[in-house]
């Protein structure tokens, strides 16, 4: 090689980095995405599938986990509010779960999906995980936190909702 080729090569090299970068930053929200989105899917086929979960009364039914938290929820409140029909607040909360994953991992109407897994986690943190100490050890707030950049961006790639929006510009 010689020194008048250098130049040319760095900037070969200079444009394919670039062109990494912007790739990586475009698609950024992806693992995001699909963590979420997986961990959501499984979170409420988890619920659904458990028979002492999805029950009113006993060892791991919601109704004990709710009576378990109410005195030191965030908002007793909430808590209240799932113990007037536990197993239907257990069945809605597993089927939100389920659709909150499934929207984030299709991209479809990602934003509102997100939004929805934002306040599935808010309202689990306000109440399940509320009197976790040190704060951080309570993973619903984490979620939360997780969701907002979904929320803010939408899933502009790779996903339905980009699909619907390119089909509408070549319609325009």
């Amino acid at each position: 090689m010689t020194r008048t080729d250098v130049p040319s090569v760095r900037r070969t090299s200079g444009r394919r980095i670039s062109a990494l970068r912007e790739t990586a930053s475009r698609h950024a929200l992806l693992p995001l995405r699909i963590f979420l989105g997986v961990t959501f899917v499984y979170a409420g086929l988890d619920k659904l599938t458990d028979p002492a979960f999805l029950s009113a009364t006993g060892t791991g039914s919601i109704g004990e986990i709710m009576r378990g938290v109410r005195d030191t929820a965030g908002v007793p409140a909430l808590v209240d509010l799932a113990l007037k029909a536990p197993v239907g607040f257990a069945a809605t909360l597993a089927i939100g779960e389920i659709l909150v994953g499934l929207g984030t991992l299709a991209g479809l109407l990602t934003r509102i999906a997100a939004a929805g897994g934002a306040l599935i986690s808010l309202s689990l943190w306000l109440t399940v995980s509320w009197a976790a100490t040190p704060y951080y050890y309570g993973n619903d707030l984490a979620y939360l936190f997780c969701w907002v950049p979904l929320v803010m961006a939408g899933a502009p790639y790779w996903s339905l909702d980009a699909l619907i929006r390119r089909r509408r510009r070549a319609t325009d």
